[in-house]
């Protein structure tokens, strides 16, 4: 069994509200200077062995399905360096 993990992340033009948040209350908590853009991970497991044909299928579905291609970018589909933990 393979594990893949794909990011997706709002696109750069996209307001991030919670991405906001999450920067203010690091302020607030003295961690000052950091820009905070919140993103998803999804973890797919698949039987069988990582290869380039499954790979491409995940991407697929990463973007057919995962993400909302509108005001969201697949930032990472890659397998998963722990395989299938």
């Amino acid at each position: 069994m393979a594990r893949y993990i794909v990011e997706v992340m709002p696109k750069p033009e996209i307001l991030d509200p919670q991405g906001k948040a999450i920067g203010a209350g690091l302020d607030r908590l003295g961690f000052s200077g950091f820009a905070v853009r919140q993103g998803k991970r999804f973890e797919l497991e698949h039987d069988g062995e990582p290869t380039p044909e499954v790979l491409e299928q995940v991407k697929k579905a990463a973007e057919t399905l995962l993400a909302n291609t509108i005001i969201e970018d697949v930032v990472g589909v890659y397998p998963a360096e722990d395989g299938a933990k």
